[in-house]
């Protein structure tokens, strides 16, 4: 079992008047059918010290002979020397700019500094051949060096290549640059030793001398090793390079160590020291390579869906176990984190082979009211505990994340009331659309409801809201209008009021069914507390109507002809709506047959 968040250390003892040096860490990992091999020379001319001459090559070369079925994936320039610094250099006349710096000292006045370059593109493109590193210019700089004999320069490219005849390793690359004028001690966990032929250890050094060899030992889990003849176990800095036999590298080493017999399987961790009890000695990068047949599982989020208004996201993910030498088995867990809070969990399906992925989906659910800016964390073989169950190349690459702006729907913003003529019973008629006058829009871009749920769940719209009938006095309308990339409400009332009534000046109660009444329209069921009174030429009173009896011609009043048709003409009428809104209308009609 792991931490999700454990990170592979390396503890070093560094004495402690140095003031300045990069603690080796690891830079680079490789998983699959890996090893590597190393070029490069020294700009001195012979060994330094305080008897020799004080100068400096500007250029050098070193040869490259890879096999047809090795295919480099990688290449790493060093180089390094005394001074502060020529970070600008040639490698094959192509101009190469440092990346990365480092630098050390033995004192205050001897500084020494280290440069690297991913120059893979370099030498994919060159091939096997020649390789010159051109235009390193310290020849001003070595002077104050040479009476104390730490006048040097020197170049190394680390190449790591494929190859499918190669059992599947575990490549790492550490750098920095650390001085061992006593000890440097390294701890390497998380290994996983399933068969250790042909493992290695490698190393670039600077300003190593050969004629200095008091304990200057390379050990393996408190063994020490060697590779007689170049590299005996007193002397492990001594100017050579183990790939290519080359025992000129004046201040300068390139050494590879096999460790087979060094480690045993089912390890899980190894510890690395190197130590020089005189000669000062700058390591700058570190190389292993083990059989260590491992997952490695990641995590990326490939897409989301966010739906208006909801707290719901929907992530579209997928695990990858690209950089491993075994497959991920299936059940490997995958939790899912807000603000630091477990709110998801889900587990992948299948195995996954070495260089396969696998897709799937989640649903999450997260709090309500919360900010609708929202950064969620995945992580792969978490348990949901930041904690996993699976051992992993590198358990250091298992999280990421995603920034996420909700698509929370604002409040409903309130619009006027839209008011409407009592057609009776309290009912009117109403186009919807008059309520947006205010607003950009065209009719395409909004829906009509009765409710807020419905709004939401774009269930049951008005079908016409152009001529639509209100069910309730008053009555509110809620309106969605498209806003990519979500919508926006908008609510307003519909009200009623009693309109002014029309009153007709004619009708002819011939029981024609046409015009047969005194139809003053906006009247009945709307001003149902009306009082019609209906006069005579004479003055005199012949009817007096309510709500429920209009006038159709006949006289209700008076001693004689009561029930009996009124003779054309004329008549005169009094409508008091009883509306403190209005006052009594006056006026006349005209009764003919």
């Amino acid at each position: 079992m792991k931490s999700t968040y454990y990170i592979i250390c390396f503890f070093l003892l560094i004495p402690s008047f140095l003031v300045m040096g990069q603690d080796i860490s690891l830079y680079q990992q490789f998983n699959g059918r890996y090893d590597y091999t190393a070029i490069g020379n020294t700009m001195n001319t012979e060994e330094n010290g305080v008897a020799g001459p004080c100068s400096i090559l500007t250029s050098s070369s070193a040869d490259l002979n890879l096999n047809t079925d090795q295919n480099v994936v990688a290449a790493y320039l060093y180089w390094a020397g005394s001074g502060n610094g020529d970070l600008d250099i040639n490698l094959n006349g192509i101009p190469v700019t440092s990346e990365r710096n480092f630098n050390d000292a033995l004192d205050a006045t001897r500084v020494f500094f280290a440069a690297f370059a991913d120059v893979t593109d370099i030498i994919v493109n060159e091939g096997n051949g020649n390789y010159t590193i051109s235009d390193f210019d310290l020849t001003t700089t070595i002077l104050p060096y040479c009476s104390t004999g730490t006048n040097f320069g020197g170049w190394a490219i680390t190449i790591i290549y494929q190859d499918d005849s190669l059992p599947l390793n575990q490549l790492n690359v550490y750098d920095g640059l650390q001085s061992v004028p006593d000890a440097l001690s390294i701890t390497l966990d998380n290994l996983n030793v399933l068969d250790n032929e042909d493992a290695k250890i490698g190393f670039v050094a600077w300003e190593g001398d050969r004629s200095l060899a008091v304990n200057e030992q390379l050990t393996i889990n408190g063994n020490v090793i060697s590779n007689l003849p170049l590299n005996p176990a007193n002397n492990a800095f001594n100017g050579t390079n183990s790939f290519t036999g080359a025992t000129d590298l004046y201040n300068m080493d390139i050494d590879v160590y096999n460790i087979q017999n060094n480690i045993s399987i089912g390890d899980t961790s190894a510890t690395i020291a190197l130590t020089s009890g005189q000669d000062y000695v700058m390591i700058n990068n570190i190389i292993t390579v083990l059989n260590s047949q491992l997952p490695d599982a990641t995590i990326s989020i490939d897409s989301r869906t966010v739906n208006c208004g909801d707290y719901n996201v929907e992530l579209f993910y997928s695990i990858s176990n690209f950089n491993s030498t075994d497959i991920l088995p299936a059940n490997t867990p995958i939790a899912f984190y807000y603000n630091s809070n477990f709110i998801g969990a889900t587990e992948t399906i299948n195995d996954i082979a070495i260089g396969a992925s696998e897709s799937n989906s989640i649903i999450l659910n997260l709090p309500e009211g919360i900010d609708p800016n929202v950064t969620i964390v995945a992580i792969v073989d978490d348990v949901g505990t930041m904690n996993g169950i699976v051992t992993e190349t590198n358990e250091n690459n298992n999280s990421t994340f995603i920034d996420i702006q909700l698509l929370l729907i604002p409040e409903a913003e309130t619009l006027p009331y839209l008011i409407g003529c009592n057609e009776g019973f309290e009912t009117a008629t109403y186009n919807l659309f008059d309520a947006l006058e205010t607003l950009n829009y065209t009719e395409e871009e909004v829906t009509f409801y009765n409710s807020l749920d419905d709004l939401e769940t774009e269930s049951s719209p008005i079908l016409i809201p152009t001529d639509y009938n209100n069910n309730l006095n008053p009555e509110t309308i809620y309106a969605r209008l498209v806003s990519p990339p979500c919508y926006e409400i908008f609510q307003f009332d519909l009200t009623i009021e009693n309109c002014p009534p029309y009153i007709p000046q004619g009708f002819s109660p011939n029981e024609d069914t046409y015009n047969d009444w005194f139809n003053i329209q906006g009247l009945y069921d709307i001003f149902v507390e009306h009082e019609l009174q209906i006069y005579n030429r004479y003055g005199n009173l012949i009817f007096v109507g309510t709500d429920g009896k209009p006038w159709f011609g006949k006289t209700n009043r008076g001693i004689n002809n009561v029930g009996s048709k009124v003779p054309v003409g004329t008549y005169f009428y009094i409508l008091n709506l009883n509306d403190p809104n209005y006052q009594p209308y006056m006026g006349w009609v005209y009764v003919n047959y």
